[in-house]
């Protein structure tokens, strides 16, 4: 049996209980724990619990399935009270790498590895190799996920499914929505298929039969009963979970085309045990009109394996690690890399250090970084700040995010044997991966001192030349129906002759892809000396971004002695956009910083008919003069 190099920390948390695990080999798990999330103040104090009682030993990796959407650094459950930041977990879990997913991705990306005495069909039908599988359980709450065949492997959906709103099949379901109406202005299906979903169908039960003061029965009580055929009540709310359980099978099923078949995990089915093949799960799942005969095709199987979960977080961990072996380059480092020539030299020490051990430079203070490349503290804080970074904490989290695991921004290179339609799907796609890595570098400080700006200033002027001029004259366009005055340039004579009568209060916005042209350089100069402020729409490491009073990075190097600027015109004119969501926002009283991006996606843009109000707001790299 192969094993890993180092054992790796495996962790399922749910609402109730943290379940640890050692994987020494792939698919062996030792030293299993199963905690309870009561008797501990956050996910740190219980790892720390469970660390404690391990052989003396560093870990490397980990991977932690949650029951809870993974979105970005922050992990707040659902569920329980715990939160807290993927990487600030990693530093203070001394780990190389820490992977952390939403626990029913794990489960999906078990199924692939499930063998034949891992899992239990129920009923009919016949699994389409390669097909889309569907995947869902009931635990603290209805977790909902899916398989997609990409390649040679698989693409695991992470979805909220759960929160899907719960459809009646007859009265006495009819009943239990009335019932639980009296309490959540939604009733989705987690609100019935779970444990206390479960318990609020034995209350509504006995409700609808007249029996109000019935005894509240916690759900491994009410399984217990109905199990043993000691309470009728108990039998028939184990039997509507069932038959309600096939109905949310069969909407997934029906929405991801599951003819790979749907499998079930969870806490509470598996315990159902024999009784779950004879309920009405199967005939519920089956019961869809003109759609039963597509549902009779299509297998359900329960997954008895123990440590499903555990092994699907473990899969996604090999998966990332196997990307980092074979494609170690984090989009900061390239970045580090491009812009080698424009460093001072002792910026340039920094740089080197960087590049040959990043991973020392991402956990390392300040002063041993400052050491290590022979220079001052102040050098490290200039070089962080050439990239864009509001400073070594800001840098570190890039970096981080490069180097555990983050997926690869890609280029595809259109060649003169491309049809028409492979020219236009290389060109879309090699678009939207620059669109994506701008997003990644965004900061929300920067963007929201950008916004504050425009919208105080007296004046605004856009300047840019060439082939970016439309983006000037776009934003021309835009501001001037916000009534602030503002005027594009766009001929480098008379960009001198407007900046030298600025003043005080007035802001100068700069669009240069390079950064380098000498006469926008020179307007930044005239422009700060009359007291005005420069925003700079350029490259990181630039001679205009170290003018700029306060620079949105825009990084997509192009050739424009072989070809007309492209991509990086249509990322500069999506930054443009992004200041004028902004200004909009502030005037007509939304307060962005507090609303944040769940705002931007929803506030009425009345001064700008046609502008999206989903995009790109909430963090653009930045560097600012302090």
């Amino acid at each position: 049996m192969n094993t890993h190099d180092s054992p790796r920390l495996i962790a399922d948390i749910g609402g109730t209980y943290a379940r640890f695990a050692l994987e020494t080999a792939p698919g062996h798990f030792e030293h299993h724990a199963s905690l309870l999330c009561a008797e501990h103040a956050d996910f740190h104090a219980a790892v720390s619990t469970y660390l404690r009682t391990l052989p003396p030993g560093r870990l490397q990796h980990a991977a932690v399935a949650i029951a809870n959407p993974v979105e970005g650094d922050e992990v707040r459950m659902t569920n329980y009270h715990w939160q807290f930041s993927i990487e600030q977990m990693r530093e203070r879990l001394q780990l190389d790498t820490l992977v952390v997913v939403n626990d029913f991705t794990a489960l999906a990306m078990a199924v692939p590895r499930l063998a034949a005495h891992d899992k239990r069909q129920v009923g009919g039908g016949q699994a389409r190799e390669g097909s889309v599988v569907g995947v869902l359980g009931a635990g603290s709450g209805l977790g909902v996920s899916g398989l997609i065949p990409a390649d040679k492997g698989w693409v695991a959906l992470g979805t909220e499914g759960g929160h899907t709103s719960f459809s009646p099949h007859d009265e006495r379901e009819i009943a239990i929505l009335r019932f639980a109406w009296r309490q959540f202005q939604h009733v989705s299906f987690e609100r019935l298929l779970s444990g206390p979903g479960l318990e609020l169908i034995h209350r509504a039960l006995a409700d609808h039969a007249g029996q109000r003061n019935t005894e509240p029965l916690a759900a491994p009580e009410i399984t217990r009963r109905g199990l043993d055929g000691s309470d009728a009540r108990c039998a028939e709310a184990i039997e509507v979970f069932c038959a309600m359980l096939g109905t949310a099978a069969a909407n997934l099923a029906v929405s991801l085309g599951a003819l790979g078949g749907i499998f079930i995990g969870g806490g509470i089915v598996p315990r159902l045990g024999a009784y779950f093949d004879r309920s009405p799960f199967r005939a519920r799942f089956e019961d869809k009109g003109r759609f039963s005969d597509y549902l009779r095709a299509i297998p359900t199987f329960v997954i008895t394996a123990e440590n499903a979960t555990l092994s699907g977080a473990s899969a996604i961990l090999q998966s990332q690690l196997r990307a980092l072996e074979t494609a170690p380059r984090s989009a900061l480092l390239e970045q580090i890399r491009r812009g080698l020539d424009s460093l001072s030299p002792a910026e340039r020490r920094v740089a080197d250090h960087v590049l040959a051990q990043p991973r020392a430079a991402m956990n390392d203070p300040i002063a041993d970084i400052a050491r290590a490349a022979g220079v001052s503290q102040p050098t490290v804080i200039r070089f962080c700040r050439s990239l864009g970074c509001e400073g070594l904490s800001d840098f570190k989290l890039r970096l981080a995010s490069g180097l555990t695991g983050t997926v690869p921004v890609t280029h595809t290179q259109v060649t003169g044997e491309d049809s028409s339609i492979e020219l236009g799907a290389k060109v879309l796609g090699n678009t939207a991966s620059a669109i994506l890595q701008v997003r990644d570098h965004l900061n929300r400080d920067t963007i929201d001192r950008a916004i504050e700006l425009l919208n105080a200033a007296g004046r605004i002027d856009f300047h840019a030349v060439g082939h970016y001029g439309p983006v000037a004259l776009d934003a021309q366009y835009k501001f001037l129906r916000f009534g602030i005055p503002c005027n594009a340039y766009i001929d480098a004579r008379l960009q001198l002759l407007a900046a030298g009568v600025l003043k005080a209060g007035d802001v100068v916005v700069i669009i240069s892809s390079s950064g380098r042209i000498n006469e926008l350089l020179e307007v930044a100069d005239t422009a700060r000396e009359r007291g005005a402020q420069v925003i700079a729409i350029t490259a990181s490491q630039s001679p205009l971004a170290r003018k700029a009073d306060l620079t949105l990075i825009v990084d997509h190097p192009e050739d424009a002695n072989t070809q007309l600027p492209m991509v990086s015109r249509i990322l500069h004119l999506l930054v443009i956009d992004i200041l004028a969501v902004g200004v909009s926002m502030r005037r007509q009283g939304v307060d962005a910083t507090a609303g944040g991006a769940a705002a931007t996606a929803t506030a009425p843009l009345r001064a700008l008919p046609g502008v999206s109000a989903s995009l790109p707001y909430a963090r653009l790299t930045s560097h600012g003069r302090r």
